[in-house]
C-alpha cells in the first residue's frame, strides 16, 4: 500500500500539467496515467526494497529510511529525468502526427516531475508511520491482560 502512495501525486501533477499547457485530456492522457502509475510504483518499490534491505542488515527503521532516500535518490531522479527529457521534444512538436501524442507526453512529464519529489519524501515517511502502527499493534496484542 505504501508503494502506491505516489500514484495520487502523479495524477495531480498530470492534471496540473494539462492545466498549465492548456492541452485537453484525451484517451491517450488516460493511457499515460496508467503508464505513469507503473513508473511511480516502480520508483517507490525500489526505494522501499532498499529500506527493507537496510533494516534486515540491522539498521534502525528511521536511519534505514533516511539512508534509502539518500542512496536511491540518483536512481529515481535518473529514471524521472531521462523519461521527462525524452518526452520534452514531443511536447513542443507542432506536426499533426505529434498533436495526437502530446496529451500523453504532458501527462507523463508533469506527473513524473511532480510526483518524484514527493515520492522521495512521502514514501519513506509513510513507511515509518506504517512501521510505528505495526509496532504499536504488536505491542498491544502481546501485553498480558490484567486480572482484577
Amino acid at each position: 500500500l505504501v508503494v502506491m502512495a505516489a500514484i495520487p501525486f502523479g495524477f495531480i501533477g498530470a492534471v496540473l500539467g494539462h492545466w498549465i499547457t492548456g492541452e485537453t485530456f484525451t484517451i491517450l492522457s488516460a493511457i499515460g496515467m496508467v503508464a505513469l502509475a507503473g513508473i511511480l510504483v516502480n520508483d517507490s518499490l525500489v526505494l522501499i526494497d532498499f529500506i527493507n534491505h537496510r533494516v534486515r542488515e540491522g539498521l534502525p527503521i528511521y536511519e534505514a529510511s533516511v539512508d534509502g532516500a539518500k542512496k536511491r535518490l540518483r536512481a529515481i531522479l535518473l529514471t524521472t529525468l531521462t523519461t521527462a527529457a525524452g518526452l520534452m521534444p514531443l511536447m513542443f512538436e507542432t506536426s499533426m502526427q505529434a498533436k495526437f501524442l502530446i496529451p500523453m507526453a504532458v501527462t507523463l512529464t508533469f506527473g513524473l516531475l511532480f510526483a518524484t519529489v514527493l515520492t522521495l519524501i512521502v514514501v519513506p515517511a509513510l513507511n515509518l508511520i506504517r512501521e510505528d502502527i505495526l509496532t504499536r499493534v504488536f505491542r498491544m496484542s502481546t501485553q498480558p491482560e490484567s486480572v482484577d
